[in-house]
């Protein structure tokens, strides 16, 4: 193992870092933990407070357009409060997710009816005009077991009820997204097999991927 935690960013130019992933993939740990390494401002997604998650979970045919106007809504916001900073930010989940992986799903699924989904799709593109791609995209890969241990072990009461379908489908999408993903820098990291959050070694390997990334040392997956 390589002692580099010590590692800092090189410079003190300001970027944008977006941190995705299926539920239960690690996305809030791994944020959390390089907010803190690189002392970069984190921006979560709205989950504790949010009006929707609960009552969506029992009923996602009912609640699918709420939640998902909800978390556009939300998302927008962070897009526009990450342009005023003066400081890096890192972001639990993109926007892109929401328009590219959820929505499209609930509606594949049968689970969004079609006139909401065009109504949030074209709300999306009108959106997508004003919107700067994060300068890194932290990709957490993740088998379906790995999601459901995961999802089991924080316990969360409202995710019990997470249909596993649902997130098999959701994997598919987020492996289309990434493999035809061209909007900036991209790293993807195997959470099947890299436990940052359990192994020190594990997340300093992260940190070196990350510096390589943003600091041109090297460019590869892990």
């Amino acid at each position: 193992m390589r002692p580099i935690f010590h590692q800092k960013p090189l410079n003190k130019i300001i970027m944008h870092i977006a941190v995705a992933g299926n539920i239960g993939s690690g996305k809030t740990t791994l944020t959390g933990m390089l907010a803190k390494h690189f002392n970069w401002e984190p921006m979560y997604e709205s989950v504790d407070n949010n009006p929707y998650l609960a009552s969506y979970y029992e009923d996602m045919q009912r609640w699918s357009f709420n939640l998902q106007v909800y978390f556009l809504n939300n998302r927008f916001r962070q897009v526009i409060d990450i342009r005023k900073k003066n400081r890096t930010v890192i972001q639990d989940r993109s926007i892109y997710e929401d328009a590219y992986i959820f929505a499209p799903n609930l509606h594949d699924m049968q689970l969004m009816a079609t006139r909401d989904f065009e109504n949030y799709s074209s709300l999306f593109e009108l959106m997508a005009q004003f919107l700067q791609a994060p300068d890194l995209l932290i990709y957490l890969h993740a088998d379906t077991s790995t999601l459901v241990s995961q999802i089991a072990k924080r316990g969360r009461e409202y995710e019990k009820t997470i249909r596993l379908d649902y997130l098999e489908h959701l994997n598919d999408r987020y492996e289309e997204w990434i493999k035809n993903y061209k909007l900036g820098k991209l790293l993807v990291i195997d959470v099947n097999k890299v436990k940052f959050g359990e192994r020190p070694e594990d997340f300093g390997e992260v940190i070196e991927k990350i510096n390589g990334e943003l600091y041109g040392l090297f460019e590869q997956n892990l």
